[in-house]
């Protein structure tokens, strides 16, 4: 019988809100905050393209069970379209497949923007994640394939003209759903403003439940970090660390679940539940029903279940809160 690898790297569980700068890739930045705090698990909750900046929400251990409720909530985006050319990649990167004189007036553009709220379809970029016949659409759109992508329900809550820079450049800010691609955003503007356009900068501010308030850069976690210094390391080995600094940035895992309800237990409960039981749940505020709630003990997450006839069945239990 086949024995199991130890585990590398160290228990830790929370969500770092990262900052990512232009030009890291996301699975680039997941490698670096892994690194950093040594965790045996990370991801991140929403793909950042390389050419974007902002909030990155990276799930460390116990939380990257809880990525998919960060997923499926809201976003905010503050992004610049450039008037007058369309590109492949419907942002700077890409050379210019479409190019036009006429530039809109903020008239035209305010316009336009009730059409882009509510549900609405998208068709997603060539050069995106999207999988077509098992293959991502950007490694088909890198070999030269023109790619027929379908298009698909998104949400808007919002779209904002925030500032006109000239009659080349235009800031909007948008609240969004799961799904939404602000590059179409630009490109489907500019057809239908006969004007043709792409992104030329784009920041994610917000992904819900985070804030601004959440946000860590890199230069914040490399102060944070003790890292060894040159000379340091004995008999090949580097000085131990202290990731007491470090540890003090995260978000707590459960913070990302805040939208479900909440039903505290004991000691002896909170046991049966990580052991898989199900258990009656009391309290003045404990639901009788609900398809989906998380249970805490002295604070910590323990469980996400359901909860049926005042009985409480975890479906996804927790080592660490």
């Amino acid at each position: 019988m086949a024995r199991r690898g130890k585990k590398k790297g160290r228990p830790v569980s929370g969500w770092l809100v990262f900052d990512k700068p232009v030009g890291m890739g996301s699975t680039e930045a997941v490698s670096k905050i892994k690194w950093l705090f040594q965790a045996e698990k990370a991801g991140h909750a929403g793909t950042l393209d390389p050419l974007a900046s902002g909030m990155l929400p990276i799930a460390l251990g116990e939380a990257t069970k809880t990525v998919p409720y960060v997923m499926d909530g809201a976003k905010i985006y503050r992004f610049t379209v450039a008037w007058g050319e369309e590109r492949a990649t419907d942002d700077r990167e890409g050379p210019a497949t479409r190019m036009s004189e006429k530039r809109p007036t903020e008239a035209e553009i305010r316009a336009l923007l009730p059409k882009y709220t509510g549900v609405i379809q998208q068709t997603p970029p060539q050069f995106s994640a999207v999988k077509i016949a098992g293959e991502r659409a950007y490694d088909l759109a890198r070999d030269g394939e023109t790619v027929e992508i379908p298009s698909r329900e998104v949400e808007i809550g919002r779209l904002d003209l925030v500032e006109m820079r000239g009659s080349e450049l235009t800031v909007f800010e948008v609240e969004c759903g799961k799904g939404t691609y602000v590059r179409s955003l630009a490109r489907d503007m500019g057809r239908d403003l006969g004007c043709y356009g792409h992104v030329a900068e784009l920041r994610r501010t917000e992904v819900e439940p985070f804030t601004p308030d959440d946000l860590v850069t890199l230069a914040e976690l490399e102060a944070a970090a003790d890292l060894p210094k040159a000379g340091e390391a004995q008999e090949g080995k580097a000085a131990p660390r202290s990731f007491a600094a470090l540890d003090r940035l995260l978000v707590e895992t459960g913070a990302a679940l805040e939208f479900l309800p909440h039903v505290a237990v004991g000691d002896d409960a909170a046991v049966k539940i990580r052991l898989g039981n199900p258990v009656i749940v009391r309290g003045r505020d404990a639901p009788v029903e609900a398809a989906e709630a998380c249970v805490t003990a002295r604070g910590k997450l323990i469980a996400i279940g359901a909860i049926e006839a005042g009985m409480f069945k975890p479906r996804r239990v927790f080592t660490e809160g």
